[in-house]
């Protein structure tokens, strides 16, 4: 297919790269070791006076593909069992599986958490219970969380903690807005939604408080990431302790975050844009461009190019409203059917709006240079990834050398080499 705009591109020419290596800590652990540090944190003197034969107790299950998420849960239920309790599990994960009780638990089933393989029942129902209120001067709303968590003896929140993609804050990803959005199904996410991204992590924390206090959250136990995505931490501490302790664990969190090292380009193209990577289809944290203007993070480029949609994605192209410019074979991928609500649940646009689609991968490189505004044209800072997670390994244009050869994080692999495509402008360059 030949672009419309072509004709307005064809005379830039495309540098040379290198591939480059991106030094992170490799300090992954194992489930041996997991659970090892699960067995001693359960020894608390407050959790096992907690946890008393003949209580029903519910267990958080998000949708998000966490490390060594079902190891871990399998291994709540079996303790549970062993205090003479009695487990299940529920889908905490707002609006997510199209807001209904059986698309949460095929999202479960997708991330290997089923009743089988987890040794207890999912319960999973969309109806909230209102378990107390908020009112200060700036809020006033019901805090309501799943029916069967509501109805049970006591509730392990289980989360990732991690950086948010769209607002920061002690509260963003976590055991905090599991015990808000997660098990406050639909209604939750739309309560801390309602009032913009400045102040989610501030409801996240007012919200989750009043669950704590009235709904006997007896424990919390965190999953810290690296930048692999790798399980390098975890945690299990009192439930009442989850306030205090999640800021210091999501500062933990944020110094093992993958990133690129390089401070800003002309051009970044990102291969692959999916919301297997990241519900943000490609992270800010890592490609720049929150959604909340007032928030700097990620690198610093003046275009982005995308090339692909996952299938993993199933035609959600959450996240391309950060791009600049797409194929048209990404065009083609992306389901409106399957976007377009997540724009109304989060109040926010942005993200969801069309790329100027410019044909192939090379009109989408060249498109990129071509719409930029005082660069170098005949030595271009383009940096290549595939996608937002998997950045270990990455190209860099000729021009960035020698500022990689002063960088410890990064170690130079090749020889400068022209891009590689394919007749239809698809890039044959792997890496």
């Amino acid at each position: 297919m030949t672009s419309p705009i072509s004709s307005f591109i064809n005379h830039i020419n495309l540098p040379r790269f290198v591939r480059v290596h991106q030094v992170f800590a490799h300090n992954e652990i194992g489930e041996e070791e997991i659970a090892a540090k699960l067995t001693e944190d359960l020894k608390n003197p407050e959790i096992e006076k907690a946890v008393r034969p003949g209580m029903r107790i519910a267990i958080t299950c998000g949708s998000r593909g966490v490390s060594n998420m079902p190891f871990v849960t399998k291994f709540l239920v079996d303790y549970v069992r062993s205090k003479g309790a009695e487990p299940f599990l529920i889908p905490t994960m707002g609006s997510h599986g199209g807001a209904t009780a059986e698309g949460q638990i095929e999202i479960l089933k997708s991330l290997g958490i089923t009743e089988e393989a987890m040794g207890a029942p999912i319960l999973s129902d969309m109806t909230t219970v209102k378990v107390g209120h908020v009112k200060d001067d700036e809020d006033d709303f019901d805090v309501c969380i799943d029916k069967n968590a509501a109805e049970c003896d006591a509730i392990i929140a289980l989360n990732r903690v991690k950086a948010h993609t769209s607002f920061q804050g002690p509260y963003e990803s976590g055991m905090m807005k599991m015990l808000t959005i997660g098990i406050g199904k639909q209604y939750g996410a739309h309560i801390c939604h309602a009032n913009g991204d400045d102040s989610m992590s501030q409801r996240i924390g007012k919200n989750a408080r009043v669950v704590i206090e009235n709904a006997n959250v007896v424990i919390g136990v965190a999953l810290l990431e690296n930048s692999f995505d790798k399980t390098f931490y975890v945690e299990a501490m009192p439930g009442k302790e989850i306030p205090e302790r999640e800021p210091e664990l999501l500062t933990k969190a944020k110094a093992q975050m993958g990133r690129i090292w390089f401070p800003s380009c002309d051009t970044l193209i990102v291969r692959e844009l999916g919301k297997n990577y990241t519900g943000a289809g490609m992270d800010p944290n890592i490609v720049g461009r929150c959604v909340n203007e007032k928030l700097k993070m990620g690198i610093e480029a003046q275009r982005i190019g995308i090339f692909d949609l996952t299938d993993e994605s199933h035609g959600n192209a959450t996240g391309m409203g950060r791009a600049d410019f797409c194929t048209d074979r990404f065009f083609k991928k992306v389901s409106f059917a399957d976007t377009y609500p997540n724009a109304i649940t989060s109040y926010n646009a942005s993200a969801y709006r069309i790329p100027v689609v410019a044909g192939s991968e090379k009109d989408v490189i060249q498109a990129c240079l071509a719409s930029s505004i005082k660069i170098d044209y005949d030595n271009p800072r383009i940096i290549i990834i595939n996608n937002s997670l998997e950045i270990e390994e990455i190209l860099i244009s000729e021009a960035m050398l020698p500022e990689a050869e002063k960088m410890d994080t990064i170690e130079v692999e090749s020889e400068p080499f022209e891009l590689s495509f394919s007749p239809e402008g698809d890039m044959l360059t792997k890496f």
